[in-house]
C-alpha cells in the first residue's frame, strides 16, 4: 500500500494511488472558463542534435493530447532562424496548433529584453532562468489564469504526468503545485544534489535552529523539508501568485521559488508526477571547476537558501555559524549516504558509495564554507585585518599610506553587494513601471509569427 500521509499543515500531497485514471475530461471541463498555459524552455540543441531529437519529439507528441491548454509557449534559446524553422516543423508534424514561439535571440524579442534593460531590470545573465522569466511575461500577456513549466529534456515524459500537475491548480484552486518523483532508471539512483546536498543541509539547519529555538527559521526549514522533491522544475502557478513573485536567474531558482511561495501563499500542493522512474539529462560534478555542473548548481542553491535566511529573513549568524553548519551537514550527509547504500543493496541497484562520499567531502561541504565566506566575511575579515595591521610595526608604512582606510572601503562595498537584491522583481512591479509591456510582448510574438509564416 503506497503512503498517503499528509504531514504538513500548509502542503497538500497528491499521491498516485491509481495510475490509469484519466484526468483529462475534468481538466477540459475546467478549462472552458480558465486559460491554462504551459511554458517549455528549450535550448536549440534539444531538437537539432540527433541524440536529443527523439526526446523532444516524444514530449511534443504527448503535449498534442493536452487539449485543455490554451497555449503552449516554446521559449527557444541559442536558436538561429533555421533552428526556429526546424522547431516549427516538429510542432506541426505532431499536430500541435496552440503553440507560441518565444524566439529569445530573434530581433523582436531581443528588443523587448532591451526595453526591460533600459528600464533598469538586469537581464544580462543568459540561461534558463531568463528564458522562463520572459515566458512568464508572455503567458501573462496572453491572459493566462495559471501557468505551468515543463523541461524539454524529460526522457520518460507522458501527457498524464502533466494532467496530474495541473489538476490541483485548475480543479481545486491551489495557487501553486510542484511535481515530485523518484530520480532513478531501474539501474541506479540519481538526484544527487537533492539527496546529498539539499536534504542533509536542511536537516543540519533544522538541528541548529532547534537547539537555538529559532522558531521562524525552523518553520521555513520544516516547510522546505515537506516537499518530496524540492528541485523539480515542473510546477504550476496561479497567475495572481505568479505576478507577485520575484525570480532567480541561476541554478537556485527552484529553492528560491519555494521560499517565495512560502512568503506569499498559505496553502499549496505537491503531486506525484509518476510512480515509475523519472529520467532526464544529468550534470557532471566538476569538482575542480565551481562555474559548471553540479558544483555550480550546489553553490547557487546554497547561496539562495542562506541568503534568504540571513539577509532577507534576518537570521543572526556569528563567525562560527558556517563552520559548525558544514560540520553538522557532513555528519548528516554521511549518515544519509549509508541509508541510500542500504536501500540500493535492498533493490539490487548499482551504488558507488565512494564517489558519493567524495562528492560530499570535496565539493558540497566546501561549498557551504565558500558561501559562508561570501555572506559573512566582510565584517569579520575586515575586523581581523584591522587588528593585524595595527599590531605589527611592519605594517606602519602601509597604514600611513591608507591601508586601513582601503580595508574599510572594501568592507562597505562587499556589504552593499551582499545586501543587494539579487533577484529579478515581480512581473507586477515590472508592469507597474512599464504598463505597455504586455502589448509590446504580444506585438513581438505577432512579428515573429509573420516572419515564419
Amino acid at each position: 500500500m503506497p503512503s498517503f500521509a499528509q504531514t504538513h499543515s500548509r502542503v497538500t500531497s497528491y499521491f498516485l494511488l491509481q495510475t490509469e485514471n484519466d484526468l483529462r475530461p475534468m481538466l477540459m471541463h475546467a478549462a472552458r472558463w480558465k486559460r491554462p498555459v504551459l511554458i517549455v524552455p528549450a535550448l536549440a540543441d534539444e531538437f537539432t542534435l540527433a541524440e536529443n531529437l527523439p526526446v523532444f519529439q516524444n514530449i511534443v507528441r504527448e503535449l498534442a493530447g493536452a487539449q485543455y491548454l490554451a497555449h503552449i509557449i516554446f521559449g527557444l534559446d541559442r536558436a538561429t532562424y533555421d533552428d526556429v524553422k526546424c522547431c516549427l516543423a516538429i510542432l506541426k508534424e505532431a499536430g500541435l496548433t496552440n503553440f507560441v514561439i518565444q524566439w529569445n535571440d530573434g530581433p523582436a524579442v531581443s528588443l523587448v529584453y532591451k526595453e526591460l534593460e533600459e528600464a533598469g531590470f538586469d537581464l544580462s545573465q543568459r540561461g534558463k532562468g531568463r528564458n522562463v522569466f520572459m515566458g512568464f511575461g508572455v503567458a501573462l500577456a496572453l491572459g493566462a489564469t495559471c501557468v505551468g513549466l515543463l523541461d524539454a529534456d524529460i526522457r520518460t515524459f507522458k501527457r498524464r504526468q502533466l494532467d496530474r500537475l495541473f489538476f490541483p491548480v485548475l480543479l481545486h484552486n491551489y495557487p501553486f503545485c510542484k511535481a515530485f518523483y523518484a530520480r532513478w532508471n531501474n539501474e541506479r539512483m540519481f538526484g544527487r544534489v537533492k539527496r546529498l546536498l539539499l536534504d542533509p543541509l536542511l536537516l543540519a539547519l533544522k538541528r541548529k535552529f532547534s537547539e537555538s529555538s529559532e522558531e521562524k527559521m525552523l518553520r521555513l526549514v520544516d516547510y522546505l523539508l515537506s516537499f518530496k522533491y524540492q528541485l523539480s522544475g515542473e510546477v504550476v502557478l496561479d497567475s495572481w501568485l505568479l505576478k507577485k513573485m520575484r525570480y532567480s536567474l541561476d541554478w537556485g531558482v527552484e529553492i528560491f521559488t519555494l521560499i517565495e511561495v512560502w512568503r506569499k501563499a498559505s496553502q499549496v500542493a505537491q503531486v506525484e508526477f509518476t510512480s515509475r522512474g523519472f529520467d532526464h539529462k544529468h550534470q557532471r560534478v566538476s569538482p575542480e571547476d565551481p562555474t559548471t555542473g553540479l558544483h555550480r548548481m550546489s553553490l547557487d542553491i546554497i547561496n539562495n537558501l542562506l541568503h534568504a535566511l540571513i539577509v532577507e529573513e534576518g537570521l543572526g549568524v556569528g563567525e562560527e555559524f558556517f563552520r559548525d553548519l558544514s560540520m553538522t551537514y557532513s555528519s548528516i550527509a554521511d549518515e544519509t549516504i549509508k541509508k541510500y547504500s542500504d536501500m540500493a543493496e535492498f533493490n539490487l541497484l548499482q551504488y558507488d558509495r565512494d564517489q558519493e562520499e567524495k562528492m560530499v567531502r570535496e565539493v558540497l561541504s566546501k561549498a557551504i564554507l565558500q558561501t559562508g565566506d561570501r555572506l559573512s566575511a566582510p565584517e569579520h575579515t575586515a575586523e581581523k585585518m584591522l587588528r593585524l595591521t595595527s599590531g605589527f610595526k611592519e605594517f606602519e608604512p602601509f597604514v600611513k599610506n591608507g591601508l586601513q582606510s582601503a580595508i574599510l572601503e572594501v568592507e562597505k562595498k562587499l556589504k552593499r553587494q551582499n545586501l543587494a537584491v539579487r533577484h529579478l522583481p515581480s512581473w507586477e512591479r515590472i508592469l507597474w513601471k512599464l504598463p505597455e509591456m504586455g502589448k509590446r510582448i504580444v506585438d513581438a510574438l505577432e512579428e515573429d509569427k509573420n516572419r515564419f509564416r
